[in-house]
């Protein structure tokens, strides 16, 4: 990360958590909610199908920067099946660097060759080993980690739900992610449970036991892109919600924190890592201050 987007990012901080202001600094552009899966967790793919044409999210990753966006995330759906006009999602990333964007990730499935140095995260969906990673996705292991070898640059991030099918499989992740050159890091969240995936929600014992492993394998060296000390907060779902500071935005519509705001009850059960994390951090809890400089100037 560059010297100057760290200090944005700690005045940001400071002044959200010092003035107790709700401005946003994170941004999901929902390029398509179209995609080549049918995972058994997942609730937001294919309701539409629609990939949304490339004025339209040109326009959206600009009223998200207006608003004081400078992290901007491109998620689906499948983000790679993005094109419009000879347009592709290397040129989203790249126009939203040129707009001024500081840090650009973008989330896929990694069924599609990674070629996409520009980004400077991938955060790529892997759920365990090839056995319970093609039982929640179908059979994609092989041709994703065919994918990872091959991709041009070292910026890719697992990106791990754990849930009542891969909750055995957390170390197996992070020793992949650690065997492979061009895998930075994993990051977890726990499954959230959309109406129609609450069988797969983890119990708080789970949720405990989950986070030891993850806390060992941390110890143990593995990359792991999450807070420890936020582990608390998330295994008792303790941590305020919504997230302020993260906004998304799919075909016109902003959201707070997520596509989920809208699903009553959910808040109170997230399970993602980073909502926790970043709303512990502009609550000034100190460990997470701390944290959240060493984990992202060592992963970003």
């Amino acid at each position: 990360m560059k010297l100057s987007s760290l200090l944005y990012f700690i005045g940001f901080g400071a002044k959200t958590f010092l003035l107790r202001k709700k401005d946003p600094i994170l941004g999901t552009v929902i390029v398509t909610d179209r995609c080549n899966l049918h995972c058994k967790h997942c609730s937001v793919n294919n309701i539409t199908a629609v990939v949304h044409p490339y004025v339209k999210v040109r326009a959206e990753m600009q009223q998200l920067y207006d608003m004081g966006v400078r992290i901007l995330f491109f998620c689906g759906g499948e983000t790679f099946l993005w094109q419009d006009g000879g347009k592709t999602l290397r040129d989203l990333v790249v126009e939203a660097k040129e707009m001024g964007f500081m840090i650009v990730n973008v989330v896929t499935n990694g069924t599609f060759p990674i070629d996409l140095p520009e980004a400077d995260l991938i955060l790529l969906s892997l759920d365990g080993d090839r056995e319970r990673h093609n039982l929640i996705r179908g059979d994609t292991y092989d041709t994703i980690m065919k994918n990872v070898d091959e991709a041009t640059a070292d910026n890719i991030c697992f990106y791990m739900a754990i849930n009542q099918l891969n909750k055995g499989a957390i170390r197996s992740v992070c020793e992949t992610a650690k065997a492979k050159k061009n895998v930075r890091a994993v990051s977890f969240n726990f499954h959230t449970p959309y109406p129609d995936t609450k069988d797969l929600a983890l119990s708080v014992e789970e949720k405990e036991a989950c986070c030891r492993e993850i806390g060992q394998l941390m110890d143990e060296g593995c990359p792991v892109f999450n807070l420890k000390s936020a582990f608390p907060y998330l295994v008792h779902n303790t941590f305020p919600t919504p997230c302020y500071q993260c906004v998304v935005i799919e075909d016109g519509k902003v959201s707070v924190c997520g596509r989920c705001i809208d699903v009553p009850g959910l808040c109170e059960q997230c399970g993602y890592f980073f909502v926790a994390e970043y709303t512990l951090l502009f609550s000034g809890k100190p460990k997470i201050i701390f944290e959240v400089l060493k984990t992202y100037l060592k992963y970003v």
